[in-house]
């Protein structure tokens, strides 16, 4: 459960310690104080959505902490899951918002992202606002009551599999569909682009070389009038004798030396080798020369080879690998045009199967579902009874729908509020009031459902008053019982059933606005229940009558 809220520079709250118990915490205060603000900070810590607006003014950054303690297994999986302990139970989150719009968020003091806050917020609190009322008057909202109940999470997982399954192939079968005039031109198509090609015998890297060896042959000129000066010096001519010749003259010299100077036999043997590597070089200088004079027409040959590549290149791809794959690609393509007839019966006969596999799924889920309904129908009426609406009638109409994510079910809740009155859709019948008695009725049928164990409300007693204020209120009393509750409300027959009752006030000075929050004692309670009854001035009628409403909520 939540045990302390932490509470810095949010709005008026410059800083601020909240301590929470078991069972029912109740929040009052004047409008304007901050009640909102402490919600607000809990969505933040719990990282919903919070803009820079929250940060106090003239603060540079706000800072939320929340400190649960005695935390659920389910809530140690999860935590474990995503790399995080919660040792004896204990789990602080945190979340510091700064002008910049940088978050800085925490999990045990160990570093965290919103999304992983946001990610275990769900598995800690629900909180259940006025605007939640506003989703009984949408119909599409009203299957998801009935699944929440049902623990329809496992049946629904299974049954999507299927379903995304059976609309990949029937995606993939509507593009086999074309028509059969655009699929012949596309056989066409292909096949040329594959016999163009296949007739180019395309190898990787044939460009690269083919560019290096034209360099060569524009440059042959000058490349045979180098040749020509290096095979001069190495051989020499009539008039000149070469390096080779003068290199044999040496050898032969240091030979005849080494006969009487044994130590030159190893200068002897270096030199003979360095004769035989250089009449080496002379011959690959001869082959050299001989090639690049050998085909007179391989330029014109390159150059066409190279104008069909880079015609190829503009498009197939940019690279010879490229346009390999392109060929891979179209062959693939054009099998499954030429097999057409073939694939699409397979496809056609996978498509059948799993829509039956599908509707049945979803058959099964709709026939539990309407069971489910049925007893949440019967529920929610006893609830609602107990909120001093005891004429309400609640059924569920039921349409089939073509398969969708939650399968052939299309739900909306008919009520009717008064005896001998046929069903109506909520929107078109319930009041504000009603609304809200009808929101708390169905959280509390779904709270049997509900794993998390902290539920807030906030100002749910909308356009409730009198006796069906202190029904609201037992009945909140009553869920207490199971899981701690946090309820902001203007009613004084509601805050009556505290366990907590916690006053958030503000004050001003220096013309900036403060707000506290405080613990209230018996007395203090007395006063709080006075002050929403009577206003700002406390009559000896009001206290008795605040005196009156604890002892009958006890």
């Amino acid at each position: 459960m939540l045990t302390n809220l932490y509470i810095e520079n949010i709005a008026v709250i410059e800083k601020t310690t909240i301590d929470f118990t078991q069972g029912l915490n109740i929040l009052t205060g004047e409008t304007g104080a901050g009640k909102s603000i402490v919600i607000d900070s809990i969505n933040a810590v719990l990282g919903k959505r919070s803009s820079r607006g929250l940060i106090r003014s003239g603060a540079d950054a706000a800072f939320v902490s929340a400190t649960f303690e005695n935390v659920s297994d389910l809530v140690q999986k999860k935590l474990a899951s995503m790399g995080y302990t919660a040792e004896d139970g204990s789990l602080i989150l945190s979340r510091e918002l700064s002008v910049s719009g940088k978050n800085t968020c925490r999990i045990n003091s160990r570093p965290a992202t919103v999304s992983v806050l946001r990610d275990i917020g769900e598995y800690l609190v629900n909180i259940h606002g006025q605007n939640d009322n506003l989703e009984l008057m949408n119909p599409a909202l009203h299957i998801v009551y009935i699944d929440a109940l049902a623990a329809m999470g496992e049946r629904l997982a299974s049954y999507r599999a299927v379903y995304l399954e059976l609309k990949a192939v029937e995606e993939e079968l509507s593009s086999a569909d074309m028509d059969e005039a655009e699929r012949l031109s596309r056989i066409d198509l292909l096949t040329f682009q594959i016999q163009e090609l296949e007739d180019a015998a395309i190898t990787v890297g044939e460009y690269d070389a083919l560019t290096t060896e034209k360099d060569a042959l524009r440059n042959r000129e000058k490349i045979a009038k180098e040749l020509m000066l290096a095979r001069l010096a190495l051989d020499g001519d009539d008039d000149t004798d070469g390096a080779l010749r003068m290199l044999d003259d040496a050898s032969e010299s240091v030979i005849r030396a080494a006969r009487y100077l044994p130590d030159l036999e190893n200068s002897s043997d270096r030199l003979s080798s360095a004769l035989y590597e250089l009449q080496e070089i002379s011959r690959e200088l001869e082959r050299a020369m001989d090639d690049i004079d050998a085909d007179p027409g391989r330029l014109e040959e390159i150059e066409e080879r190279m104008d069909l590549l880079y015609r190829l290149r503009r498009k197939y791809g940019d690279s010879e690998e490229e346009m390999l794959a392109y060929l891979d690609n179209s062959k693939e393509e054009l099998k499954k045009l030429t097999d057409y007839a073939f694939n699409r019966e397979q496809l056609a006969a996978r498509r059948d199967d799993l829509y039956t596999q599908a509707y049945n799924f979803a058959k099964e889920i709709s026939d539990y579902r309407l069971s489910v309904a049925e007893r949440f129908c019967s529920d929610v009426e006893r609830e609602m009874a107990f909120l001093e609406m005891p004429n309400v009638r609640l059924e569920i109409s039921r349409e089939e729908v073509p398969l969708n994510s939650r399968g052939i079910d299309k739900l909306e809740f008919l009520i009717s509020t008064n005896p001998g009155e046929e069903p109506k859709p909520v929107s078109r019948i319930a009041s504000g009031g009603e609304l809200s008695r009808m929101m708390l009725a169905i959280k509390t049928v779904l709270s049997k459902a509900d794993f998390v164990e902290t539920l807030i409300f906030d100002e749910i007693d909308t356009g409730i008053s009198g006796s069906a204020a202190g029904r609201v209120g037992k009945k909140l009393k009553q869920l207490s019982a199971d899981r701690q509750s946090l309820c902001v409300t203007h009613q004084a027959q509601i805050a009556a059933f505290a366990d907590n009752h916690l006053l958030i006030s503000k004050s001003v000075h220096d013309d900036r606005t403060f707000t506290k929050v405080t613990p209230l004692d018996e007395e203090g309670r007395v006063r709080e229940l006075a002050r929403i009854v009577g206003g700002e001035t406390i009559t000896d009628s009001a206290l008795n009558h605040a005196r009156e409403l604890l002892r009958s909520s006890q």
